[in-house]
């Protein structure tokens, strides 16, 4: 990699992270009919680590499909994205996939990850801090759904670039995903470079149901313990009841949406208490906790048009179960 003779400084970390989000968006996710949470909640600390054990299951292609794309094509794809970029990269992660980008990336001028975790965000930049010490780091502690004014960097980058990895996108809605790629085509656009930028996007594609229902329902209970440790965070945060016993974990592929729907179920009726106010399960009753849409290439093509994204390059594995995409500003 080739990189800015700049020096690495401290690291501020930008929090735009509002108050009380969780306990508004839970008491009115259970008072909704059917009943829903946001699975962006889903990341607390235990949350985060949980997710990195999904990502080690066998069944759990998404993660290591996609590494493995970025391996056999990360010098076509820095060649892609061009010198001196602006990355800004919606959620942190590990920072397995972000290392070995920023590793051929040439003459990179800033790194920007925008995470709702602060652990994982300090433990992600610190580590690739170090590794990088040449290259500005500028760190935001934010929930990226909402609009957020991100720094600019220290040096003028040639173009920016929204780096969106692991099929994140997918685990929204059509209509917020449609307004989250706007936001990032924005970004892109707007990002204080002498170019129109682009998006750096993973997209997962629709493939045979049951290898994706797999995926989602891993031997080893991961996924589902995943799922349930939302009601372990209500319980510690918000002082709920929610008796774990009395739910158990269910995802199952939809083809007609083209998208796995996790839901948390009630074993049983009951009553589940939030201070003063009570939130009645029937037996059976299912509550939508995430999406996980799947794509065919052409329907993304079509789909990120609408946000003024035109598709220019696509890497995929030689199966075709996943791909990372390079949109630009239409």
């Amino acid at each position: 990699m080739k990189s800015d003779p700049q020096s690495a400084r401290a690291y501020r970390v930008d929090d735009h992270q509002p108050g009380g989000g969780f306990s508004a968006d839970a008491l009115s996710g259970l008072a909704a009919s059917p009943k829903r949470l946001p699975s962006k909640y889903f990341y607390d600390a235990r949350g985060s680590g949980l997710f990195e054990r999904i990502c080690e299951q066998p069944e759990y292609y998404p993660t290591r499909t996609e590494l493995s794309i970025m391996r056999d094509h990360v010098g076509s794809i820095a060649a892609a994205l061009g010198p001196e970029v602006r990355l800004v990269e919606y959620g942190s992660g590990s920072g397995l996939k972000t290392r070995l980008l920023l590793r051929h990336l040439e003459s990179p001028v800033a790194y920007v990850p925008v995470e709702i975790s602060r652990n994982a965000l300090a433990a992600s930049v610190a580590a690739l801090g170090r590794e990088f010490p040449r290259i500005q780091m500028l760190p935001v502690c934010a929930d990226f759904t909402q609009p957020i004014k991100l720094p600019r960097a220290a040096r003028a980058p040639r173009q920016t670039v929204v780096y969106f990895p692991g099929s994140t996108l997918g685990n929204f809605a059509p209509d917020d995903a449609l307004r989250l790629l706007r936001q990032m085509r924005d970004e892109a656009g707007q990002g204080g470079g002498t170019l129109d930028g682009g998006v750096l996007i993973g997209i997962d594609l629709v493939k045979d149901k049951a290898a994706l229902e797999a995926a989602y329902n891993d031997a080893a209970g991961v996924t589902a313990e995943f799922t349930l440790n939302l009601l372990v965070r209500l319980n510690r945060e918000l002082g709920a009841h929610f008796d774990l016993a009395g739910f158990r974990h269910r995802a199952r592929w939809h083809p007609l949406a083209e998208r796995i729907e996790t839901h948390i179920v009630s074993r049983r009726e009951q009553d589940v208490h939030i201070g003063s106010r009570t939130f009645h399960f029937a037996e059976g009753e299912a509550m939508l906790v995430e999406y996980s849409c799947k794509y065919t290439l052409q329907g993304f093509a079509r789909f990120a048009a609408r946000a003024g994204l035109r598709v220019a390059s696509v890497w995929t594995d030689p199966a075709r179960q996943f791909s990372l995409q390079w949109l630009v500003c239409d």
